[in-house]
């Protein structure tokens, strides 16, 4: 590629002078650029967990009852734990692309397991359904995850996370969308129209084709120059150990509490509109807490990529605004399912106080999407090697899996799902902030910006 400008920058930070990324403006074929790939990749997102989502965001994977699904969830996130967790040595085989691909492949089976349940009163197919998921989504959550971390400029690093994860809520909003239209006179509890669960097949069935147009890593063109490497060259026995080493890391064990609460949130959320709202409410709040989700993530993602501020100003910024906002909502949603325990409300948006619980709801909805976002952030901060972007991001998604097989397992009981699990929530933030805090204060200082330290050794 030939250059035409370059500009370097330095920021000083806790008094120790770190680059700012080389730019360059440099000629790249649409079809290899890393906008090209966030797009793929939203794509991927979107027919995949996106879908998944959409079942979920509506209550209880659309049933009357929330507990079955939320077992069969937990189910497939115990799969994940394990799926996540080998990821690495898949990636050794068959590469990232390819190890992206397979990990589309086992959403299908999950929405066809709903659809046999609301249409036929089947159980059985609901959880071979999630077995099949968590099989495959462990190593799909791996690869995006991988993929978004090292794909993009060190520049476009905030941006690529927004516009990627606004697909996954696209299929939130979509998925709202339908049910909205099927469910718009239903106007108490139930569960939704198994029409919806058809679509939401088909879509998630496309999901390995558009695997497909996915760039490898070496076929990736960026506007700074700098080649992708992404590929784990060494030996099942070595990539185990080293995983185990890194978990044990004592950067990572400290911000497992902020993992936990982060993704903890998206059961009891979930839960939480299928116990207190009716049907087409249910579906407004899929539509519209997708809209606010993907809205107040590209404004994080666009404060993540403001150069003019220092990334130490940044990472504390963000980390202090995400959880201080998480507090709040933790305060008010106590004060909420507290009353609700008590006077078990269903309501239909033409009901008086309908407005004040479903609020809770689409902040949490927009907040969990805060919450994801800097976690990715957090994790590219660590890691020092592409294949050490490989084992963290398999760490990451794994340790998600594994705090949301907890949630989802918790929610399929009663009591935890009408008022334990927020206060369960409530405590794990609280615990999460002092050590997640020592880990924060390190980037941009003694961390540095682990990104650019990454591909200063590729060049």
């Amino acid at each position: 590629m030939k250059e035409d400008v370059r500009t370097r920058d330095e920021e000083v930070e806790g008094g120790c002078p770190n680059p700012a990324p080389a730019r360059l403006t440099a000629a790249v074929k649409w079809y290899r650029s890393t906008f090209y790939n966030a797009l793929i990749l939203g794509v991927c997102n979107f027919l995949a967990p996106g879908i998944w989502g959409a079942m979920n965001s509506v209550g209880g994977g659309g049933l009357e009852k929330p507990y079955l699904v939320n077992a069969a969830n937990a189910m497939t996130f115990c799969l994940m734990v394990l799926s996540c967790f080998f990821s690495s040595v898949i990636v050794r085989f068959i590469g990232i692309k390819w190890t992206l691909i397979v990990g589309t492949m086992g959403y299908a089976p999950y929405a066809a397991g709903l659809y046999t349940n609301n249409r036929f009163g089947t159980e059985w197919f609901v959880l071979l359904g999630a077995a099949l998921c968590g099989i495959s989504a462990g190593i799909f959550w791996m690869a995006e995850t991988a993929v978004a971390i090292s794909y993009p400029e060190p520049y476009n690093q905030g941006r690529f996370l927004g516009f990627w994860l606004s697909f996954r809520v696209a299929g939130q909003i979509l998925g709202g969308a339908i049910n909205l239209g099927i469910n718009a006179n239903r106007d108490t509890a139930g569960s939704v129209s198994y029409a919806v669960l058809i679509v939401f097949i088909v879509l998630q069935a496309l999901g390995p084709f558009a695997g497909l147009l996915m760039n490898t890593p070496e076929q990736v063109q960026r506007t700074d120059g700098i080649p992708v490497k992404l590929r784990v060259a060494n030996s099942v026995w070595f990539e185990i150990k080293a995983t185990v080493r890194l978990f044990c890391t004592r950067n990572f064990l400290l911000i497992i509490p902020l993992i936990s609460q982060a993704v903890f949130t998206e059961a009891v959320m979930f839960t939480y509109l299928s116990l207190w709202f009716s049907v087409r409410a249910r579906a407004l709040g899929s539509f519209v807490g997708g809209i606010m989700a993907l809205i107040f993530g590209n404004l994080l993602g666009a404060f993540l990529d403001t150069k003019s501020i220092s990334l130490k100003i940044r990472s504390r910024g963000a980390f202090v605004a995400i959880l201080a906002f998480h507090g709040a909502l933790w305060v008010w949603g106590t004060v909420i399912v507290t009353e609700y325990r008590r006077t078990q409300p269903s309501y239909d948006w033409t009901d008086a106080g309908f407005g004040r619980g479903f609020a809770l709801y689409l902040f949490w909805v927009a907040g969990f999407q805060w919450n994801y976002m800097f976690l990715y952030f957090l994790v590219s901060n660590l890691a020092d090697d592409e294949e050490e972007v490989v084992r963290i991001s398999g760490l990451l998604r794994g340790t998600e899996s594994a705090a949301q097989a907890v949630s989802y397992g918790l929610n399929s009981v009663k009591i935890m799902a009408s008022v334990g699990s927020v206060y369960l929530n409530f405590g794990l933030w609280g615990i999460s902030l002092i050590p997640a805090w020592f880990v924060v204060k390190q980037i941009g200082v003694t961390l540095g910006d682990k990104k650019v330290e990454r591909e200063r050794r590729v060049e």
